[in-house]
């Protein structure tokens, strides 16, 4: 049996108050996807950190199949309790390692917050590409490098408590970049996402950009 991670512990504590919290960095993305999301009527999506089923939900009933995988125990229980519809599939993983699915499943593949606590982006991409049907689309939604650079991260926060980090790993632009073309994938869209962009911004005040996505094909062949 393998040793659990501490990051894997940290998303199972986090999961109790994850939806309740404050957090542009999970609200953001769920408007990034909104607006990057192609038609996927009759499709099957496999979406990669489904954590609580913060998009989940609002994935489902635009699609006709639902694999989301997290390696959180925590957190896929949660997910599973809020979003029961029976075309949805919760799969606890470990993506660093290949997907325990079908390969070709996925006409829609989703990296959601996630790469962050990866400290190899290469071999997530390529078991990313595996899962991709012919024509498929890759959208990934990270945490932007930038702020990283400060030490800011994935944290949970606790009342009258210092909040406790989440380990994280600072990966360039360049070196996204570089891991999906290593995938066999061609970048079609980036775009940097802030938090000015909210309906409800933090009062932070922070200018630098609080995500990046991508939205990706496999290159033709020939």
């Amino acid at each position: 049996m393998k040793a659990r991670s501490p990051i894997q512990g940290a998303y199972d504590q986090w999961s109790a108050t994850y939806d309740t919290q404050i957090n542009p960095t999970r609200d953001l993305d769920a408007l990034a996807l909104k607006s990057l999301l192609p038609d996927t009527a009759g499709k099957t999506i496999i979406e990669i950190g489904c954590g609580t089923g913060k998009n989940t939900l609002w994935l489902a009933p635009r699609c006709a199949r639902l694999v989301a995988l997290d390696f959180s125990t925590g957190m896929l229980r949660v997910a599973s309790e809020k979003v029961r519809q029976p075309h949805v599939h919760f799969v606890q993983a470990d993506i660093r390692s290949p997907f325990p699915l079908i390969k070709g499943l996925g006409d829609v593949v989703m990296i959601n917050l996630v790469l962050e606590h990866i400290e190899k982006l290469t071999p997530v991409l390529e078991h990313a590409a595996a899962q991709m049907a012919p024509g498929a689309v890759l959208i990934i939604s990270e945490y932007h490098p930038d702020r990283l650079i400060t030490g800011r991260g994935a944290r949970i926060e606790r009342d009258g408590e210092e909040p406790i980090w989440v380990g994280s790993y600072r990966h360039p632009l360049a070196e996204f970049e570089s891991a999906i073309e290593s995938a066999g994938l061609k970048i079609e869209d980036r775009r940097e996402w802030f938090e000015h962009q909210l309906p409800e911004p933090p009062p932070s005040g922070d200018t630098r950009p609080l995500l990046i996505t991508y939205k990706s094909f496999q290159k033709a062949k020939g």
